[in-house]
């Protein structure tokens, strides 16, 4: 075993080399010998090739495990043999390195199968494409929803749908669309999301396109529903009184003789009565046409003028318009930018009308109430998104109603129309944003308006 030890070899191996280094001089300086010293010298020299490489063994297999590791090869195992204890720690250290490469590979292509999967079975169809259209991955999904079998590029899908081409080429990282495709005898509505990202310099766009036909057939169904339930409410409120009272007049009418072609006298208690027929009549009908008058307001919304001010312009505004009402109310409100110096980029009017319509409905939910407080609030969201809020500590809204406040000609108010939320949500959709609403009954009511 002492002669696996590393030193020991060493040592020996410059022993032999002195001893081999001394017989030559010894024959150099004996003349009786000429052939002798040539063949030591030649010993000499190998023996010193032999020390080099044999010194050099650990740089050949540090060679090796760094090779490995550029290379990604960590099959091979170092078992480094014969070289002592000092050399135990080093093997150990590069198996150790290996076997944790060898880990961290296999866990690698684990995770790496595992999102292969995922991508495979997900319900919505995928598509990752380069920048000249060259396609590097798609799904399952994606290949039943167009029915091919491999896709190379998206360009390939121009005899489907050329304006899904034009969609997936053009659209910016980060946009959603909205698409009408008639694939074979079906109509399909796409949402498409395109995401841009960047690997090794290189940019690359994965797609997500899902089909929504159906989801979109079921709110227009329930949408159309409640608009049918609102409007059949409220003409029959109107109708019903009309249709009872002109059948009165008729009666009242019916009952005068006009057979004989002469003319004859009406009590005026009958007169008083058609009278006040014809009267509620023409108010029915007055509020009939107010109500056809309101429901066409609902479709003609201007589009928005987008401009970017700051929201302190437009809560100054809205400040010294609500002032006399707020005091005649006497409700404490407070008004928050964070930071001041917050823009937004939208039409500053439609947006002052739906915050003014907000405070208005929060100051008659706080009538008759001591210690009302209104809060108009505006900052940034955690999405980095602009929101203004409206908040007030009224009755607040009850569970079973916060789902319809938003309906056109719903609302709970004896003298309201039902239709300032539901603008106020066309104006949000208007500009891209969204308006929600939360509320703890006797506690707290917020509007959020985000942009």
């Amino acid at each position: 075993m002492v002669y696996k030890n590393y030193r020991f070899r060493l040592l020996l191996r410059i022993s032999f080399l002195i001893l081999t280094i001394c017989l030559l001089f010894y024959f150099l300086f004996n003349h009786m010998f000429n052939i002798t010293p040539v063949l030591i010298g030649i010993v000499i020299i190998l023996q010193i090739i032999a020390l080099i490489h044999f010194l050099e063994s650990t740089n050949r297999y540090l060679t090796h495990f760094l090779e490995s590791i550029r290379y990604s090869d960590f099959t091979r195992s170092f078992q480094i043999q014969g070289l002592g204890k000092a050399y135990d720690g080093l093997k150990e250290a590069f198996n150790c390195v290996i076997q944790d490469f060898q880990k961290i590979r296999a866990e690698k292509e684990a995770s790496h199968h595992y999102l292969q999967n995922v991508i495979q079975h997900i319900g919505t169809g995928l598509i990752a494409y380069n920048a000249s259209g060259e396609v590097v991955m798609i799904n399952n999904a994606a290949k039943r929803l167009f029915q091919v079998y491999n896709l190379k590029n998206i360009s390939a899908l121009e005899k489907i749908s050329p304006e899904l081409v034009h969609v997936l080429r053009n659209s910016p990282s980060g946009s959603k669309t909205l698409l009408k495709v008639q694939l074979e005898d079906e109509l399909y509505q796409l949402m498409i999301m395109t995401k841009e990202f960047r690997v090794e310099g290189l940019s690359y766009y994965l797609v997500s396109l899902q089909n929504i036909q159906t989801e979109l057939e079921t709110q227009e169904l329930e949408a159309w529903q409640k608009l049918i339930r609102v409007l059949t409410h409220e003409i029959m409120n109107s109708i019903t009184p009309i249709s009872s009272l002109s059948a009165t007049v008729k009666d009242l009418l019916n009952d005068i003789n006009t057979s004989d072609q002469v003319p004859q006298e009406i009590d005026d208690e009958t007169v008083i009565d058609i009278q006040n027929a014809l009267k509620t009549i023409h108010k029915r009908s007055e509020g009939l046409i107010h109500f056809v008058e309101t429901y066409r307001n609902l479709t003609r919304i201007p589009n928005p003028d987008f401009k970017i001010f700051p929201v302190k312009q437009i809560f100054e505004n809205i400040n010294k318009l609500m002032t006399e009402p707020l005091q005649n109310s006497v409700i404490n409100f407070e008004m928050e930018i964070e930071p001041q110096s917050l823009e937004l980029t939208a039409d500053d009017q439609l947006i002052e009308q739906i915050i003014i319509n907000l405070l208005k409905n929060s100051i008659q939910a706080l009538e008759n109430r001591t210690g009302g407080r209104i809060t108009l609030k505006a900052f940034i969201g955690l999405r980095s998104r602009a929101i203004i809020q409206v908040i007030d500590n009224g009755p607040g809204i009850l569970p079973d109603v916060i789902d319809k406040i938003f309906i056109p000609f719903f609302t709970t108010k004896k003298s309201g129309s039902g239709i300032g939320l539901s603008l106020s949500r066309q104006i949000m959709r208007l500009h891209g944003g969204t308006i929600t609403v939360s509320s703890k009954v006797e506690e707290e009511t917020v509007f959020s308006l985000r942009f």
